[in-house]
């Protein structure tokens, strides 16, 4: 900092606040990513999948989903909108031996979360017969094909929908929570904090008492 004469001049201490307070504070910026997110259906609410469908394997009777959107993470990202009732999807099928059934929910997004250019399709329900075995990756592929995968195993496209894109930043609203950012689509950028700063003027602020004390002691010898 030009004019700054170390433990020198008696405006030393200002001198160095006024350098750090004018160093300019970036607003923490969430990035926006466009993906598919994976939920299941938990005493009438839905719950973030803590897993991918491929590593879990549903009961016959539960409910899952999947919603198409734009968010920064996982804690903000926006759950599928349908109440998702397990009777009422898989009403029309009846059980069938060595299968079992699992209700599914699709919900292709709003407006704002599509791509530029693109119409989401109309939400929809359907009920998955599969062995009992069978993942949620499975249950998801006998009643949404064409299924879309990125080369690290990340869905990209359910239904079809959307034709192109897999998990890229977006511009428009975001929405975002605590935890962090989903694996295929997480940066932000962030400058030095306020914070910092305060702590950082605390520690000069300490120093120059310190010096100035000294200083003093040394005049009344």
């Amino acid at each position: 900092m030009t004019g700054c004469r170390a433990l020198l001049s008696a405006g030393l201490l200002a001198c160095l606040l006024t350098g750090l307070l004018t160093v300019s504070v970036s607003p923490a910026r969430a990035a926006g990513y466009r993906y598919w997110s994976f939920w299941q259906r938990t005493s009438g609410s839905w719950s973030f999948a803590q897993e991918g469908p491929a590593a879990t394997t549903p009961p016959d009777g539960d409910v899952e989903g999947w919603r198409f959107a734009v968010s920064a993470d996982s804690g903000g990202a926006a759950h599928p909108r349908d109440d998702a009732a397990f009777g009422r999807i898989c009403a029309s099928s009846a059980p069938r031996p060595g299968m079992k059934r699992i209700a599914l929910v699709l919900d292709f997004g709003t407006a704002d979360d599509a791509r530029p250019g693109a119409t989401p399709p109309a939400e929809h329900t359907a009920c998955a017969q599969v062995p009992a075995g069978a993942s949620a990756a499975d249950a998801l592929a006998a009643v949404a094909k064409p299924l879309r995968y990125s080369a690290s195993g990340m869905i990209c496209a359910i239904a079809g929908y959307p034709q192109s894109g897999c998990g890229e930043e977006a511009s428009g609203p975001v929405r975002s929570g605590a935890s962090a950012a989903p694996a295929a689509a997480g940066r932000s950028r962030s400058g030095p904090s306020v914070g910092v700063l305060a702590g950082a003027a605390a520690v000069l602020a300490l120093a120059a008492a310190g010096f100035w004390q000294a200083r003093r002691r040394g005049r009344q010898s």
